[in-house]
């Protein structure tokens, strides 16, 4: 077998009919684009603050079932009318089943909550039933709220642990810059446009964290690969045969979590609408991420073949023989 350090300086051993991708031509103009968005999407929850849904602000929740269809403004307007104030009502899946939302009412009980929306949403000649409803209060909103920025930073930090210890430090800080940066641009995002703020969003971010992990791990399992086989090659050639080694993986597992997400979107109803936008853009984000951020800032470390070899302890050094 011929040695690799024999064979083509450009393909190291690889057909020449698979090109190496020089994805790191651009990772000085991918990295002042990063920096920008991100610090637009910064200004943008600063200033506009996200659209806090009923989750975490507190309000009221209910299930509708009516035997005919019926339009969401005839539900709002019959709420109106009954003195329930800023209801927002949504469909799920059916014009038949719908999801009423609305703040906390001052004046009403919250043990007749139950009848009183029963009473507020009846619509001449067509019978309705009313389940699931829910009250939360602005304590636990807030609590939900703290809590769910804590699970965020958590997960970043178990992440940051495992690729430590998994690969390499610095393949860590990026995997976890990355993932900052997708969860930075999905809140600006949202923040910009006032999209609904919820717990379902929330789970998304999460799921996003997920998805862009694990591209940053195969990347990353790819590079240490290459690291130990390839010789005289420079870090970022090493960088660009990994990514381009993974690129159809990524394709793949990206346009078949978009297909789903896409039929979530237009066919999942009201109830999983926001959450399938905030997927809709975190997998474009996360797939840019794990290639211009984890390991452009790995590179910009200063990544490179003696990260990846076991070094041999001196007092496990055998002494020559003369």
């Amino acid at each position: 077998m011929t040695d690799l350090t024999q064979q083509d300086s450009k393909q190291y051993g690889r057909p020449d009919d698979l090109k190496i991708i020089p994805f790191m031509k651009i990772a000085k103009p991918a990295a002042i684009f990063s920096i920008l968005i991100t610090i637009a999407s910064i200004f943008f929850i600063v200033t506009k603050g996200l659209n806090l849904g009923l989750d975490f602000t507190g309000g009221i929740s209910a299930e509708l079932n009516y035997k005919q269809a019926v339009q969401p403004a005839q539900v709002v307007k019959a709420l109106d009318s009954a003195g329930f104030k800023d209801a927002v009502v949504q469909t799920l899946g059916s014009n038949t089943d719908l999801i009423v939302r609305m703040p906390v009412q001052d004046d009403l009980n919250v043990e007749d909550l139950s009848d009183s929306i029963t009473k507020a949403v009846q619509l001449p000649n067509n019978a309705v039933e009313v389940h699931k409803v829910d009250a939360v209060g602005g304590a636990v909103g807030n609590e939900l709220y703290v809590r769910s920025a804590g699970a965020v930073a958590l997960a970043l930090i178990l992440m940051l642990i495992y690729v430590t210890i998994r690969f390499e430090f610095k393949l860590a800080i990026g995997a976890v810059l990355s993932l900052f940066h997708d969860i930075i641009i999905i809140f600006g995002v949202f923040a910009l446009f006032q999209w609904s703020f919820d717990l379902t969003v929330l789970a998304a971010v999460l799921a996003v964290i997920g998805f862009s992990l694990n591209d940053n791990i195969v990347v990353s399992d790819r590079i240490r690969e290459n690291f130990r086989k390839i010789r005289g090659a420079t870090p970022t050639e090493i960088v660009d045969i990994a990514l381009t080694e993974t690129l159809r993986r990524t394709i793949h597992t990206s346009m078949t979590l978009l297909l789903v997400v896409l039929a979530m979107m237009f066919l999942g109803g009201d109830g999983l609408h926001w959450f399938s936008v905030a997927m809709f853009v975190g997998i474009f984000v996360g797939t840019y991420s794990s290639i211009y951020i984890g390991t452009a800032y790995a590179l910009w470390r200063g990544l490179n073949r003696q990260d990846f070899i076991v070094q041999v302890k001196p007092e496990f050094e055998e002494d020559e023989i003369p």
